[in-house]
């Protein structure tokens, strides 16, 4: 079953036309939480393939949703990362085509569990220009785009192009030399910023019950659920004050913030 949605998604306010219309299939309650958009090549290589997973996977964990396009490569990873229950497909086809036929089960799992939307017909097939469409809804949606892995002249750079229209910020990750060449031109062009350490990014840009924005830097890297071993290792001086106070409790080898 699909429907359209019955109300407008405030963040599609940036695009340049809002859509006309946008079937779903899922949990609306996901447009509610804080999102990050997450793109890149179809052909990642194991690093970013490795980095991409955790990357969302620890959004996830950190309660922000993660957003992407279903396609094969960064997109699906970041789906699988994240978790069905907490990822949001945007499609480049109608809402019951599972577009490309390499993820139907990767797009059928966030239909029952996470939230599909589409701006096409139902039964409508992929168009050249209808990924661009898409592009546009995933980086609309998002707080910001992380760019993983990509090349100039890519479909995601064209994300970026969005991304720079709406005043997003852009978040890669750093790579060797002759290595994703469209995301180190864009840390030498000063466009995004390197994200160096996946558990104080996660850290700065989660805002768990919107509330984050408050926190000290080492409650909001608690609030990633990280191991105990890892706050002793980046924050020795605070987590036993914070663990005396109440602040924080181990729980199974996990932090967890009370």
């Amino acid at each position: 079953m699909y429907t359209t949605l019955p109300f407008n998604i405030p963040e599609l306010s940036s695009m340049k036309h809002y859509p006309d219309q946008l079937y779903y299939r899922g949990e609306l309650e996901l447009l509610y939480r804080p999102k990050i958009s997450i793109v890149g090549t179809r052909r990642p290589n194991p690093y970013t393939r490795a980095i991409t997973f955790e990357l969302a996977k620890k959004l996830s964990f950190s309660g922000v949703t993660v957003v992407s396009g279903a396609a094969a490569g960064v997109d699906a990873i970041a789906h699988q990362g994240s978790g069905a229950d907490n990822t949001i497909a945007i499609l480049p086809s109608g809402i019951n085509v599972r577009y490309p036929s390499a993820n139907a089960e990767l797009i059928e799992s966030i239909e029952k569990n996470g939230l599909t939307i589409s701006p096409f017909e139902p039964d409508f097939t992929t168009r050249e220009w209808s990924f661009v469409v898409r592009n546009e809804i995933v980086v609309a949606l998002g707080d910001a785009l992380i760019v993983t892995e990509a090349d100039i002249g890519s479909g995601s750079m064209r994300s970026v192009e969005y991304a720079l229209e709406m005043g997003k910020s852009i978040y890669v990750l750093p790579h060797r030399i002759r290595e994703s060449t469209a995301t180190r031109s864009l840390l030498r062009e000063g466009k995004a910023t390197a994200i160096d350490d996946i558990d104080l990014f996660v850290a700065q840009v989660s805002q768990k019950g919107r509330n984050a924005i408050k926190d000290t830097l080492f409650v909001s890297f608690c609030r990633t659920n990280p191991t105990y071993e890892e706050v002793v290792a980046k924050f020795p001086s605070d987590i036993f004050e914070a663990e005396l106070s109440g602040v924080i409790e181990v729980r199974n080898g996990r932090v967890v913030v009370v």
